[in-house]
């Protein structure tokens, strides 16, 4: 056992999540499970159906949904970048509250079918952005695309050179790269300023590329990747020092659109055991010697889970801690309603618990 059995820890931020319609099934069903992760804060994604989350009111009105459903969490809000939004909708998204502005290229993952075509169009939005100090949040892939040479595995990596414009463009500019699943993009954010940061899931850090082509509940955009980008991802976490932090990006989908007919709908979920499941891949990790035992540190952990990503948007720190617990849990098969049945990741093995004290 690398890994202590036990860490008392500063209540966890999820910096990246979906929690899909609300008032709706799946976000009923799911929303509760936040705090039993152990964390208090969360960021919400925007790209909801029908109808995307674009204007401030829309983002507010979903906001005391989810709050019915539990009213202790701190939910930080955001909207799609859609080209019905204008520098004044920036700056009173600003004033109210909302944390950052989720940008899709078009055609990239679920629900992106009213996203980005070209950022040249938004000069005027992401230029307020930088002025108001509201957070861009990058879905950091390219369309898969024959005639461009683009598939899952290559399309993070194609997606670079449009972060290294933004930034340069925009240098005052919050960034944040979601989700990064490469060395290139791991190498990519540390070589940008400090306005720039990336979140990185539970699922990417012990995933390959061979785990979701076998299996559809591991299957997610952006896709696992190698070996070598895996153990990327393990270093970047304990040596953040604030350039990575958690963002599980969660997706919670209804067993019929994994393995209903047609395409399976891409997401990995994640919320109840988050933290256990990094745990479990730091501890993976070191056996596999991508990572050493001395680097996972309480002050690691606390950092990655917590701290930076807090810090980044402007919060304070937790006001709560949580004990997790070595096998103190096991992954339920799947959590189910009369109308939604959704399967998390790792499903009947044992992890970590948490306990709120």
């Amino acid at each position: 056992m690398a890994l202590k059995d036990a860490y008392l820890l500063p209540a966890a931020a999820d910096m990246h999540v979906h929690l899909r319609n609300a008032p709706g099934p799946i976000a009923e069903l799911v929303t509760p499970t936040i705090r039993k992760a152990g964390i208090d804060t969360v960021f919400v994604m925007p790209n909801l159906a029908p109808r995307p989350v674009v204007t401030v009111d829309e983002a507010l009105e979903y906001k005391k949904a989810l709050q019915a459903y539990d009213p202790e969490v701190n939910y930080l809000m955001s909207l799609y970048l859609h080209e019905s939004i204008t520098p004044d909708e920036i700056r009173k998204a600003k004033k109210a509250g909302i944390a950052g502005v989720k940008a899709y290229p078009r055609g990239a993952t679920t629900n992106s079918q009213w996203g980005v075509l070209s950022f040249d169009p938004f000069h005027e939005v992401l230029s307020t952005m930088e002025s108001e100090g509201l957070v861009l949040n990058l879905h950091g892939e390219m369309p898969s695309s024959p005639t461009d040479n683009v598939t899952v595995m290559n399309a993070e990596s194609k997606f670079l050179p449009t972060l290294t414009s933004l930034h340069s463009k925009y240098p005052h500019l919050k960034i944040v790269l979601e989700h990064c699943t490469t060395a290139d993009a791991v190498a990519a954010v540390r070589a940008c300023g400090p306005n720039v940061v990336a979140t990185i899931t539970a699922h990417h850090l012990s995933l390959l590329v061979d785990d979701w082509s076998a299996n559809v509940h591991h299957y997610c955009k952006p896709s696992a990747k190698s070996p070598e980008d895996r153990r990327a991802l393990l270093q970047a976490l304990v040596t953040s020092e604030g350039k990575f932090f958690l963002g599980t990006d969660s997706a919670p989908h209804d067993i019929s659109s994994k393995k209903g007919k047609g395409n399976t709908a891409a997401g990995v979920f994640t919320q109840p055991y988050a933290l256990g499941y990094v745990l479990t891949a730091l501890e993976e990790g070191i056996a596999r010697g991508d990572i050493k035992e001395e680097q996972v540190t309480e002050e690691v952990l606390a950092g990655f889970l917590s701290e930076f990503g807090r810090k980044f948007y402007e919060l304070g720190p937790a006001e709560k801690q949580i004990l997790v617990k070595r096998d103190g849990a096991v992954v339920e098969e799947s959590l189910k309603t009369d109308k939604v049945e959704i399967v998390p990741f790792r499903s009947g093995e044992k992890t970590w618990s948490v306990e709120w004290q």
